[in-house]
C-alpha cells in the first residue's frame, strides 16, 4: 500500500496542488484512489495498478471523458493536465491521473433504487448514443469485455475457477452455466447496434446522486463490449436482490426514453448478468488484497452457483424473464 503522504508528494510533482492540501486513501480496487482536499478544492488522484492499462489506454479513457463532457449533458469527471501539459503523469513507479471532484453522494443503504435505476438507464443510453456516433481518435486503445475477456485462455480478471470456495459441486454447475452463456453470446453476435464502447462498470459505487441528477464516475474499465452489459454492471453484487425485476424494468424504461432497446436485446440481460457475475467471481479471486473482495469472498461462490441455477432455468428475474 502507498501511504497518503507519498501519494500527495507524487501529485505535487506532477500538478499544481495548493499549499496545505491533505490526501486520504478512499478506494482500493484495480487502482488506489486518493482524495486531495485543499480548502474548497477537492480532487481525486488515481494511482494506476501496474500492468493493467498502458499509458495509451489511459489516454484513450480520458479522450472519451473529454468528448462526453464536450458533446453531451452528462456529468463525468474532468481530467486535469499536469504542469507539463500531459494528463497522464508518472510517479511511485506507476501511471498517475488527477480528476476534478464532482458533487453528489453515493446511494445510501436501504434507499429506494427503482427511480434511480430509471435515471441510470437514461444516462446509460446517452453514453451509448454518444459512443455509436463518436469518431474515436487514431490509436484509441481499450480493453474488450467479451467472451475471451471472461472465459478465454488469458482472462482479464483471472479464471473464476480459482476463486475462493469454488467447490467441485459449484465448479460443475458453473461449468454448465459458462457453456450456456458462451452459446448464447455467440448466437447474439457483435453487430454494431449491439456492441461498442461502454462504461463496463456503472455500478452504484460509480454513481453520485445530486437531487435528480446523476454524476457518472470511474471510467477506468470502459472498453468494448455489449451495450446491454452495462445493465449487468449496474446490478453488480445485487444480482440476487428480490427487487431485481423491478430494477431491470425501471432501467429499460429509462433507457428507452433515449434510445431503442429491442426485445431481443432486452432478452439477453439475464445472460449478461451471468457473464458479469462470473467475471466478478474471478475478480474476487485475483484481488484478494482489496477490502471489497475480502468481504465478499466467503459467500460469493455459493451465491453465484444459486444464481447460475436460476439462470439455467431462465429465471434470474423471476418466473417470467421476458422483457
Amino acid at each position: 500500500m502507498i501511504e497518503a503522504d507519498a501519494a500527495l508528494r507524487a501529485a505535487r510533482a506532477g500538478w499544481d496542488i495548493p499549499p496545505g492540501a491533505t490526501a486520504a486513501l478512499v478506494n482500493v480496487s484495480e487502482n488506489l484512489t486518493y482524495r486531495i482536499d485543499a480548502g474548497d478544492s477537492r480532487r481525486f488522484l488515481r494511482v494506476h495498478r501496474p500492468g493493467y492499462h498502458t499509458r495509451a489506454g489511459i489516454g484513450s479513457e480520458l479522450d472519451w471523458l473529454a468528448a462526453l463532457g464536450a458533446d453531451t449533458a452528462l456529468s463525468v469527471p474532468a481530467a486535469i493536465a499536469g504542469r507539463n501539459g500531459a494528463r497522464v503523469q508518472s510517479g511511485l513507479g506507476r501511471h498517475l491521473t488527477l480528476f476534478e471532484g464532482l458533487p453528489g453522494r453515493h446511494v445510501a443503504p436501504g434507499e429506494p433504487m427503482v427511480p434511480m435505476f430509471e435515471r441510470l438507464g437514461a444516462a446509460t443510453a446517452h453514453l451509448h448514443v454518444h459512443a455509436r456516433g463518436w469518431r474515436r481518435p487514431d490509436g484509441f486503445e481499450r480493453f474488450a469485455w467479451d467472451e475471451a475477456a471472461v472465459f478465454g485462455p488469458s482472462p482479464t480478471w483471472g479464471d473464476w475457477r480459482d476463486a475462493p470456495n469454488v467447490t467441485p459441486g459449484i465448479r460443475a454447475l458453473l461449468e454448465r452455466v459458462e457453456g450456456t452463456v458462451r452459446t448464447r453470446l455467440r448466437a447474439y453476435g457483435t453487430r454494431p447496434d449491439r456492441y461498442g464502447l461502454i462504461h463496463a462498470d456503472l455500478r452504484l459505487a460509480n454513481v453520485l446522486v445530486e437531487g435528480v441528477r446523476l454524476h457518472l464516475i470511474d471510467f477506468d474499465d470502459c472498453g468494448f463490449g455489449w451495450f446491454a452489459y452495462d445493465f449487468a454492471a449496474a446490478v453488480s453484487f445485487i444480482e440476487d436482490d428480490p427487487a431485481l425485476p423491478a430494477l431491470r424494468d425501471a432501467w429499460l424504461a429509462g433507457y428507452r426514453t433515449v434510445a431503442p432497446m429491442p426485445p431481443e436485446d432486452a432478452a439477453m440481460l439475464g445472460t449478461f448478468v451471468m457473464l458479469r457475475r462470473l467475471a466478478l467471481l474471478a475478480w474476487i479471486g485475483s484481488h484478494a488484497e482489496a477490502t471489497e473482495p475480502q468481504a465478499l469472498a466467503p459467500r460469493f461462490a455459493a451465491e453465484t452457483a444459486r444464481l447460475g441455477a436460476r439462470y439455467l432455468e431462465s429465471a434470474i428475474f423471476g418466473p417470467e424473464d421476458a422483457a
